[in-house]
């Protein structure tokens, strides 16, 4: 059950061209699992390094391309395809995250060309310590992504569950969004079942979480049995779901409605939010509003209104 070498699979038998793929790890992968991070990076090279067509091998066609390109700018031969062949980009050293969920909590931003901004800096770290570092080398990748992807191994969380999941992959999209001019295709993984792994895209995985468990009154009631921290964790799921769309335009109008409509404005949970934890439902409407302010949300007056005269009405 160890990785102790690697071979290259012939193309007659991948049946298909070699896909060129650009990693986006996180601190926790940095520091827990670097001979990983070792084998991938070997693997590129290796591929690299074979004699095959720009058709059949994406990895060299780009790396070819990104070498001619470091060169004209004055970079050697050797540095340039060393440089070129970097693939696995994360945090800064000692820094955890993306920045991105900071940020939109804080409204610390106007368009998503900000939070790509943000996500960019935090994320184009490399861990080869004769390559200096370089911005320019993620940023080159973003243009090459036609599809944005992440994997989710287990069913005990899901995308709404916190912000890293729209801080990662959310703000892969829209540092993609903003580097190429036009959004990738994004893909969420479910490999909860490893007998039976799954593909969505992401709308539809959205749709799946929100119907149902978000928005389903079964998991409204079992939230309602928490108290405090279940308003908090009911908080946090539209905080999370306006994350996905200020990071990826991805968000329906009917989603905000149904968070208005069955969290915010229900007599019977607005009641119990007020009793147990006014300041989740005061985030709740915060956000709601701000969804519309900031043009995701087509919300009707009537609806804005009414969510205004609650946020007063808790203020």
């Amino acid at each position: 059950q160890r990785v102790c070498g690697l071979e290259i699979i012939p193309l007659a038998e991948l049946q298909r061209p070699r896909i060129d793929v650009t990693a986006r790890i996180s601190g926790l992968f940095r520091d827990a699992v670097p001979n990983a991070i070792r084998w991938v990076d070997q693997a590129v090279r290796m591929v690299r390094d074979l004699d095959e067509s720009d058709e059949e091998n994406y990895v060299r066609k780009h790396v070819l391309s990104d070498t001619a390109w470091l060169k004209e700018q004055g970079e050697t031969q050797e540095s340039a395809w060393e440089r070129a062949s970097v693939r696995i980009f994360g945090d800064p050293p000692q820094a955890y995250g993306t920045g991105v969920g900071a940020l939109i909590e804080g409204k610390n931003w106007e368009s998503f060309k900000d939070i790509a901004q943000v996500y960019s800096q935090w994320s184009s770290f490399y861990l080869h310590k004769d390559i200096p570092q370089d911005m320019r080398l993620f940023q080159r990748r973003l243009t090459t992504m036609d599809v944005t992807i992440k994997n989710e191994d287990n069913r005990e969380t899901h995308i709404m569950s916190a912000d890293d999941y729209y801080s990662y992959h959310g703000g892969l999209i829209a540092a993609v969004r903003t580097a190429k001019g036009s959004a990738p295709r994004a893909y969420v993984g479910d490999s909860s079942d490893r007998s039976r792994v799954v593909m969505r895209s992401l709308g539809d995985e959205i749709r799946r979480v929100v119907q149902g468990e978000t928005q389903n009154p079964k998991f409204i009631e079992a939230m309602m049995k928490h108290g405090y921290k279940g308003a908090s964790d009911m908080s946090n799921v539209v905080s999370h779901t306006f994350g996905w769309d200020a990071t990826s335009d991805v968000i329906p109008d009917w989603i905000y409605e149904g968070y208005a409509n069955k969290y915010a404005l229900d007599k019977v949970v607005q009641d119990w939010m007020r009793q147990v934890n006014p300041w989740a439902l005061q985030r709740i409407t915060e956000i709601l509003l701000e969804a519309s302010q900031r043009g995701y949300w087509d919300a009707s007056q009537e609806m804005i209104q009414e969510l205004q005269s609650l946020y007063i009405s808790i203020e």
